[in-house]
């Protein structure tokens, strides 16, 4: 009969090593299945009393290719991990993100899912990832999108508008219902978000009307038009105002005056000139005035300015003509959507230049071409894999890589 004060598997914790023995001690590297000391067999994992580094013996994880989206598995003496493309991340690539933007020229990157990206795109661009150039020459606005940001074009600061403008453009709705409801034209302001107390000057539809309204730091002037000729394809808009009182002409209506309340006759702003929509993608931040909740839906075209009786107009810009920025704006009557040819039922979606594929579930990727995987969180029906095991797919079905300590088919056992 032997009797052990201790047995140890594997390699001997540093303090317990015998320093007398010659060279250096390695410990063992592989899997132990099963223990038998005589004829008493030992549960390796439920009686140890203690232990550093050890998991469970399966088969090597990266056999059961378990990395999506075309990422590749690594795996080493004590771990595995995926080598995720350029979009992807997640334990297995199986998020999309925007942490490495692959929105080209300046797009903004917004993660439309868990499993895609969709770039919406800077003025002057337009496709998949913003990388097809095109020229604008009648900018085409969406409105606020699904993500909750509008379409517009910025332009720089109109100068010596303090006590006389004019202005005049022409649009085409998009449709006529919701391109008709509350749309935000033009807005520029005191500090750029038309609070109370700032200076500002806007344009917008409101239930099929036009409203211009400005505030010179005394009260708001409001114009409100008659009801727009439906029958017209295109708009005219003549407005103006010198010292306190404005004017609006729209189409063949009969011209429209106001005076604005209080003493102050000069209109400070200081922000940049927002055609179509605005920078913000939250209404709280939109131009207060009579706030105008989303960006306008269809096609400004001919906007001039002038700001004195004896100067002719010209285009907003410097130079003139030329936005400083711009989102999702595309060139009238264009559609990026003629270029894009979505699979397997998905349905392409544009906003002004912005363009991507809806997939119908069950299909992912830029052009709906790459399957939900069943260990996917969007998979439906989901996985049941649970205490935080792995999922891996499998030919036929999927099988749960349980963690040390639980077992069971999906490791809900302890």
């Amino acid at each position: 009969q032997v009797t052990f004060g201790s047995i140890f598997l594997g390699k001997v914790p540093v303090h317990e090593e015998v320093h007398r023995c010659a060279g250096q001690i390695y410990g063992y590297k592989g899997c132990i299945r099963d223990f038998q000391v005589n004829h008493k067999e030992l549960f390796i994992i439920d009686e140890a009393l203690e232990g550093r580094n050890v998991e469970n013996c399966n088969v090597p994880i990266c056999d059961y290719h378990p990395c999506h989206n075309g990422g590749t598995c690594t795996s080493d003496e004590e771990n595995w991990y995926c080598e995720c493309p350029k979009l992807y991340t997640g334990k297995l690539c199986q998020f999309a993100t925007c942490d490495e933007n692959p929105c080209g020229n300046g797009a903004t990157c917004f993660p439309k899912s868990r499993r895609d990206a969709v770039c919406l795109c800077p003025y002057g661009r337009s496709g998949i990832l913003c990388s097809d150039a095109i020229n604008i020459t009648q900018p085409s606005f969406s409105g606020t999108d699904v993500f909750g940001y509008t379409s517009f074009l910025a332009y720089s600061t109109i100068p010596n508008i303090t006590f006389y403008y004019e202005f005049r453009l022409k649009f085409q709705l998009a449709n006529h219902h919701s391109a008709l409801q509350d749309n935000l034209i033009f807005f520029t302001g005191q500090k750029g978000q038309g609070l109370n107390g700032d200076d500002f000057l806007e344009l917008g539809l409101r239930n099929g009307r036009v409203v211009y309204s400005y505030n010179l730091g005394s009260g708001t002037a409001t114009i409100i038009s008659k009801p727009l000729d439906l029958t017209l394809s295109v708009h005219v808009i003549h407005l103006g105002r010198n010292l306190q009182k404005g004017w609006l002409k729209v189409d063949d209506q009969k011209n429209k005056t106001v005076t604005s309340p209080g003493r102050l006759v000069g209109l400070n702003v200081f922000s940049q000139f927002y055609l179509g929509g605005y920078r913000e993608y939250t209404p709280e931040l939109l131009p207060k005035g009579p706030r105008f909740k989303n960006g306008f839906q269809g096609c400004i075209f001919e906007v001039q300015v002038r700001t004195s009786l004896n100067q002719g107009f010209k285009s907003p810009g410097t130079p003139e003509g030329h936005p400083n920025s711009g989102r999702s704006v595309g060139q009238c009557k264009d559609s990026p959507c003629s270029l894009i040819k979505c699979r397997n039922g998905g349905k392409c979606i544009e906003t002004g230049s912005t363009v991507y594929c809806e997939c119908l579930t069950g299909w992912k990727g830029a052009f709906c071409t790459e399957t939900v995987s069943v260990c996917e969180p969007e998979h439906d029906p989901p996985h049941l894999c649970q205490q935080g095991s792995t999922c891996v797919p499998l030919p036929n079905g999927y099988t749960c890589h349980c963690p040390l300590g639980t077992t069971g088919t999906y490791c809900e056992q302890g």
